[in-house]
């Protein structure tokens, strides 16, 4: 049986300062004008920007935000990821959540919290990676510095799948700022090689309310860090394919992670 291709869009705005509504207004806009998908990638806290003021807006799991991602993820019959301050109890996480056509709802909370913006005294800190099955593909989210941290994200094989490792697809969403660009740049492609994956990494574009540039450059890169898809500084959305198949066959004929290093995360 041939492996099944996965088409991702990557949805790079420049978003609007402190406005879920205006947010999710200009987002269902760009999305309805891209053809059929399977997996729809908008950047980390899309609905108000990277803001120390995001916990105000912080909304529940049963809030606008989430409908309208299950809403959109229903019409455009694919997933839906992207991270927004969600308040659970008397935290408030940034958390990542992947909504799929049928309504359900995975999540993961942003482990890394950028101490250079104090993230870790505004939000609660995750714990535990996840990974998502969706049309034939494992697919494990993360956020933004996340990515600095190769440890937490490293791709091993699973028991379960023989041989075989843990996910396929290698997925960022950020607010990464034009100060580090080059680092983000780097950084992708050198999860994918490391990990034997394909990586998306989605940003955003603009100037946010605290005067910080971001010069988007989302980004779709194969195995060996070759751009499939190449964003530049101007908001835009971009489409890729990705085939399985093709992962599957390099991971044959180079299966580099059969001689990696064993270790276990102990916090």
């Amino acid at each position: 049986m041939t492996a099944p291709d996965l088409r991702v869009t990557l949805v790079q705005p420049d978003t609007v300062w402190l406005d879920p509504v205006a947010n999710r207004e200009q987002l269902a806009v760009l999305v309805r004008a891209q053809p059929a998908t399977d997996l729809i990638v908008l950047p980390e806290t899309f609905t108000t920007g990277f803001s120390n003021d995001a916990v105000a807006h912080a909304e529940a799991m049963d809030g606008e935000s989430v409908a309208w991602m299950r809403a959109l993820a229903r019409e455009r019959d694919a997933a839906v990821a992207g991270s927004v301050p969600i308040r659970s109890g008397e935290a408030v996480y940034n958390r990542l959540l992947f909504v799929t056509p049928n309504g359900e709802i995975r999540h993961y909370d942003k482990r890394h919290q950028f101490r250079m913006a104090h993230e870790q005294d505004r939000y609660a800190a995750g714990r535990d990676r996840l990974v998502v099955e969706w049309r034939g593909w494992r697919i494990c989210p993360l956020v933004c510095y996340d990515l600095r941290f190769p440890v937490f994200s490293r791709n091993r094989v699973d028991p379960a799948r023989g041989d075989d490792l843990a996910y396929d697809l290698l997925l960022y969403v950020a607010n990464w700022p034009a100060a580090r660009h080059e680092a983000w740049r780097t950084l992708l492609r050198a999860r994918a090689m490391e990990n034997s994956c394909y990586v998306v990494g989605v940003n955003r574009a603009g100037v946010d309310g605290h005067g910080h540039d971001h010069r988007g450059g989302s980004l779709a890169t194969d195995p060996v860090g070759v751009a499939l898809a190449d964003c530049d500084d101007a908001p835009q959305v971009a489409s890729v394919v990705l085939s399985l198949e093709r992962l599957r066959e390099y991971r044959r004929k180079f299966p580099a992670h059969l001689d990696a290093d064993a270790f276990r995360l102990t916090r």
